[in-house]
């Protein structure tokens, strides 16, 4: 015959499950959504700028160009922009991705993926080239999503699985993230 408590852990175990679920549902859902978005920012042809689209393989090269060539709000824009397209990476990924050096795999990945968009802009996408400043951009805006918001999602979902497989509760160990003095430091 089981107890009132074991009763009350295996419902509290059945909620942390679900929340974990539906967390990880409503993360691979945002991936799904941002990566719809991306597509269409990134790889919908541009016949204007068909002549002046030209790849550029020196770090920092563009970021030049933005500051000789553009309007301070033109650049700004430029730059903002590529910054803003990585952000998404940093706050999704440390979700869906293992704990163990995290920070660094969001950086691969986020790398690996604008790479890869970057190299079918160039390819296939008119008015559009490879630009290595863009993926250095986006990577940076990943890392800053991640140090921002996706570092504190990330260990609170997973810790949620942690209580669950230890039977523990959230005020013994984690509220949502934030380190509780009592928690041992890994």
């Amino acid at each position: 015959m089981t107890t009132q408590a074991e009763r009350a852990r295996a419902r509290t175990a059945r909620r942390v499950m679900a929340v974990r679920i539906l967390i990880m549902v409503v993360a691979i859902a945002a991936l799904v959504a941002f990566s719809v978005v991306l597509a269409e920012v990134t790889l919908t042809p541009s016949p204007a700028s068909r002549d002046l689209a030209g790849s550029n393989l020196r770090p920092g090269h563009s970021l030049r160009q933005y500051a000789d060539d553009y309007t301070f709000l033109a650049a700004c824009r430029q730059v903002g922009g590529n910054l803003l397209l990585g952000v998404p990476f940093g706050l999704i990924l440390p979700v869906l991705v293992r704990r163990r050096l995290r920070a660094v795999r969001v950086l691969l990945y986020t790398v690996v993926v604008m790479v890869f968009i970057e190299l079918a802009q160039g390819a296939l996408v008119e008015g559009r080239a490879f630009d290595v400043d863009d993926v250095l951009l986006n990577t940076s805006g990943a890392l800053l999503g991640y140090l921002l918001l996706g570092r504190r999602m990330g260990r609170g979902f997973h810790h949620l699985g942690e209580r669950r497989r230890k039977g523990g509760t959230t005020s013994q160990r984690w509220r949502f993230g934030a380190r509780r003095a009592a928690a041992p430091r890994r």
